[in-house]
């Protein structure tokens, strides 16, 4: 793993500390639009260290302050405060939700009070994964030998979707309960466990997904999942509070026009998340709308 992958990763974890109260910020991306916010204002809740809703947040506002919108970020730290800010209206888009599988128990609480602007991305899912240098290629070899993984399973967030579905379906259904452990904390913190495991050529099972620019910084290789515990592949959402496409029909129209293909996607997030990073946002957001100047239709240069 490239030292900025492993820089990136531990700043985002940082960010991700913050919590709703407090943490508005005006964002890399809108200082540099050509709108001038007489519309009036949007704000964008996402959690900065689940990098595909920081990769598309920065171009929805890069794309909706050049629609004329003043664009407010708020950073949050997990998804139950983030689908509460929603549904309460404190947020006006999520930009991107996993409300099919990841995120279904979220859309059984709170999906009669938000709007579903619509999928960005069709082919996500949900990974169980190893370094490349394991010798399984199953979750349903974790069982032959849980000693050499230490009993653990090395998590993201307490809140998270994938937290759950691998607490709630996968353990389970594979019949782990007495030979692992779920640890949870952080994606920063998981990364960080994982690039020390694979410095060091030691086995380790972390929990990841797909799109996530992580599979490819890391040598790692997703389990088999035989049983289809991990969920099917669902499709990553533009979400908005109840009655956003009213009263922002334009900007709904724009977002519901994005429609980004796997090297569409990869390269957005490689270019926020790696190759500009931190504070460079604009820059990052600038740099792929040159590079792919009809992504889609409606599309603001």
């Amino acid at each position: 793993m490239h030292k900025r992958h492993l820089i990136g990763a531990i700043a985002l974890g940082a960010t991700a500390s913050l919590a709703l109260a407090g943490c508005a910020t005006d964002g890399g991306a809108g200082q540099s639009g050509d709108g001038d916010g007489d519309k009036g204002t949007i704000t964008l809740g996402f959690i900065p260290s689940w990098t595909d809703g920081l990769s598309t947040a920065y171009l929805l506002e890069d794309q909706l302050t050049k629609l004329g919108y003043t664009v407010e970020m708020e950073e949050l730290t997990d998804a139950a405060p983030l689908y509460t800010a929603l549904a309460n209206g404190d947020i006006d888009v999520y930009p991107s939700a996993w409300p099919e599988v990841t995120h279904a128990e979220y859309m059984e609480r709170y999906g009669d009070t938000i709007e579903d602007i619509g999928a960005y991305y069709d082919n996500a899912k949900l990974t169980i994964a190893v370094p490349s240098y394991t010798d399984i290629d199953s979750i349903a070899e974790l069982a032959d030998d849980p000693t050499r993984f230490g009993g653990e399973i090395i998590g993201i967030e307490p809140g998270a979707g994938l937290t759950g579905v691998t607490e709630n379906s996968m353990i389970p259904t594979y019949e782990l309960e007495d030979d692992f452990t779920l640890i949870t904390s952080s994606t920063a913190t998981m990364l960080t466990a994982l690039q020390n495991a694979i410095a060091a050529e030691e086995d380790i099972v972390v929990t990841l997904w797909r799109p996530f620019w992580a599979n490819s910084a890391f040598d790692v290789k997703d389990l088999e999942d035989p049983l289809g515990a991990m969920g099917e592949p669902e499709s990553l959402h533009f979400l908005g509070k109840q009655g956003f496409a009213e009263e922002f029909p334009d900007a709904a129209e724009l977002i519901a026009n994005i429609h980004l293909d796997d090297e569409q996607y990869g390269a957005l997030e490689d270019l926020v998340v790696n190759e500009y990073g931190e504070g460079r946002e604009a820059e990052a957001i600038q740099a792929w709308l040159e590079q792919h100047p009809d992504a889609f239709e409606g599309l603001l240069p």
